[in-house]
C-alpha cells in the first residue's frame, strides 16, 4: 500500500534561474504525480517559475508538516539547503540531479519518472544521514547555531590561521593551515575530499576532521566517534569565517569558541531499490 499520498515539489532552491527546459521537466513531473490521484504541493518560489497556480503551494519552511514526501529536483546544493530546512518535520527527500555530481541528488532528470514511481510503490532504499551541530560561542554566550549535512568549514582569510582543536576535552594539536573542515559522512565526498580527507560510508557513525593545506604536512586528516564533541578555538587570525554546507557564512572573531558535534535530528533519503552506495562513487569519481 502506498503510504506516500502527500507529495512536497521543490525545484532549484533558492535560486530558480533555470531554462524552459527544466521547468518543462518540473511541469511533466507535477502534472504526472497528480494524474496518480497523488495531493501535490509546491514550494511557492517554484509555482512562481513554472505558474501552475491551480496547485497548492506552501513556503519551504512551511511545506514539511503537510507531506509524506519531498521531492527536489535541482543538484546536491539545493539538497543540502532544502534538507536543513525540512529537518524537523523528519519527511523523507527524494533527489532529482540536475547539478554535475549528484550524490545526494541520484535519480537522473531523464528517467525520473520511472525512479519516482518506483520508490512511490515502496520500492526504495532508505538512507538514513547524520548531521553535524555547530555552536559559536563568543564571551560565553552562543551566538549562532546551524545544523549541517555535509560539512562545517573553519576557513582563513588571505593569510594562515592557527587553531587549538580538542576532542571530548582532550587537547589534540595547534596546527597553522587555510582551515579546517568537520565533515559528516555524507561531506566526505564534498569539500573534505578535495583537502585529501578519507571517504566514510553514510552508514558509519563518524566524523571527519581535515585540515586545509597545513603548515606542518604531518598534520594529517583524523575521522572520530560521531559521539564526540569537537571544540575549536581560533589562536591567531587576521581575519576568518565558518561556512555552514557552503552556502552560510559567518565571520568569526578571535574570541570565538566553535562547538561541533552530532545533531539529534537526521535526514532520510530514499533511493530506488536497485540503489548501491560503491556504484554511485565508481560512476562519480570515475574509478575503474
Amino acid at each position: 500500500m502506498n503510504k506516500f499520498k502527500k507529495i512536497a515539489v521543490i525545484g532549484k532552491y533558492p535560486s530558480l534561474v533555470e531554462s524552459e527546459d527544466f521547468h518543462a521537466q518540473l511541469i511533466q513531473l507535477i502534472h504526472h504525480l497528480s494524474q496518480k490521484n497523488l495531493e501535490v504541493i509546491i514550494e511557492e518560489k517554484t509555482q512562481k517559475k513554472i505558474n501552475l497556480n491551480q496547485f497548492k503551494s506552501l513556503s519551504l519552511k512551511d511545506i514539511g508538516p503537510k507531506v509524506d514526501v519531498a521531492i527536489i529536483v535541482g543538484g546536491d546544493g539545493t539538497m543540502l539547503g532544502v534538507a536543513r530546512m525540512l529537518v524537523d518535520s523528519q519527511i523523507p527527500l527524494i533527489g532529482v540531479n540536475r547539478g554535475r555530481f549528484g550524490f545526494l541528488a541520484d535519480l537522473n532528470i531523464d528517467s525520473m519518472l520511472a525512479g519516482i514511481d518506483t520508490i512511490l510503490e515502496g520500492n526504495f532504499v532508505k538512507d538514513d544521514r547524520m548531521l553535524i551541530d555547530t555552536k559559536i560561542i563568543r564571551a560565553n554566550r552562543v551566538i549562532y547555531e546551524s545544523l549541517s549535512l555535509n560539512d562545517v568549514v573553519i576557513k582563513s582569510g588571505l593569510k594562515l590561521i592557527e587553531l587549538e582543536v580538542v576532542i571530548d576535552g582532550n587537547f589534540v594539536h595547534t596546527q597553522r593551515s587555510d582551515g579546517i573542515i568537520v565533515s559528516t559522512p555524507t561531506g566526505t565526498t564534498a569539500y573534505a575530499l578535495s583537502a585529501g580527507g578519507p571517504i566514510l560510508h553514510p552508514n558509519l557513525d563518524a566524523i571527519s576532521i581535515v585540515p586545509i593545506s597545513p603548515h606542518t604536512l604531518s598534520n594529517r586528516p583524523i575521522a572520530v566517534s560521531g559521539e564526540s564533541e569537537i571544540v575549536i578555538k581560533i589562536i591567531h587570525m587576521d581575519e576568518a569565517y565558518a561556512s555552514i554546507d557552503g552556502q552560510i557564512k559567518f565571520p568569526l572573531d578571535l574570541r570565538d569558541r566553535i562547538e561541533i558535534k552530532k545533531a539529534k535530528q537526521s535526514i532520510s533519503i530514499l533511493h530506488p531499490k536497485n540503489y548501491c552506495y560503491f556504484e554511485m562513487l565508481r560512476n562519480k569519481l570515475n574509478w575503474g
